[in-house]
């Protein structure tokens, strides 16, 4: 099975950490989000992985070199424009398709800037019982931007914070906070019609709209956390060293 880090973006609101160094490269407890999510890969047998990169590139790749890549195969897919999360996805297509016997296996894409216990394997299991073109995992927290859920766990829409209209909290919907972590299968990427700079949500929006299978799997139970400011940093720390988390 391979993977996908996202671990392109600027890092604007984890400033000052990210002044002289990517986000990926921002520590906690003493380690990198980027070591955590790879060792977090390798736990669940993940050795094949591409990571995109934009701001401060070439500091990831001496920073992977140095540490042997981790034991794994990893390459970088370099953005010379920002290309968000569908646009990167498709740049690295590649990756996922050529030179591949097992072509039709699914692949996780897993934000850099997120910690979590997520079980990986579980949500892997519950994207190949309901052959998912795209399984999402999702929590009911509060969050700026929701994604909108059918009772059958079917994508349906989306909406922001406060938005009481029907679409967004009718009783037959969920409204869920999406964890930036995927397991997609490569099919997606000959229905990607999108180009350029585009959201991955954007796509899958309009394939759940044609009927693909675009699934939420709740991840209530888990520990997560989004790193996106220096105090959700601070904290992920305290909790790495109170919980033991994520050894």
């Amino acid at each position: 099975m391979r993977a996908m880090i996202l671990a392109a973006g600027l890092g604007t609101r984890l400033r000052p950490l990210t002044e002289n160094r990517p986000k990926a490269l921002v520590e906690i407890a003493g380690r990198t989000l980027l070591e955590i999510t790879l060792s977090r890969l390798r736990e669940f047998g993940i050795h094949q992985v591409i990571i995109n990169v934009h701001h401060y590139a070439d500091m990831i790749a001496e920073y992977l070199k140095a540490n042997n890549n981790f034991g794994m195969h990893i390459e970088l897919s370099r953005e010379e424009v920002l290309l968000d999360t569908g646009g990167g996805l498709k740049k690295a297509s590649y990756f996922f398709l050529e030179d591949w016997d097992s072509s039709e296996e699914p692949f996780i894409l897993h934000n850099v800037d997120v910690i979590s216990t997520i079980d990986l394997r579980r949500m892997v299991e519950f994207h190949a019982e309901n052959q998912a073109l795209a399984t999402l995992a999702v929590q009911n927290r509060k969050t700026s931007r929701y994604l909108v859920f059918d009772d059958r766990l079917q994508l349906c829409g989306r909406c922001a914070a406060g938005d009481n209209s029907t679409d967004c909290a009718p009783s037959s919907r969920q409204a869920l906070a999406f964890s930036g972590i995927h397991v997609v299968s490569p099919r997606v990427f000959r229905m990607m019609t999108e180009g350029g700079v585009f959201s991955i949500i954007t796509s899958y929006l309009r394939l759940a709209g044609q009927g693909e299978k675009i699934l939420a799997f709740r991840a209530d139970e888990y520990y997560w956390r989004d790193l996106g400011t220096p105090e959700s940093v601070r904290q992920a720390s305290r909790d790495l060293k109170q919980k033991a988390l994520l050894q």
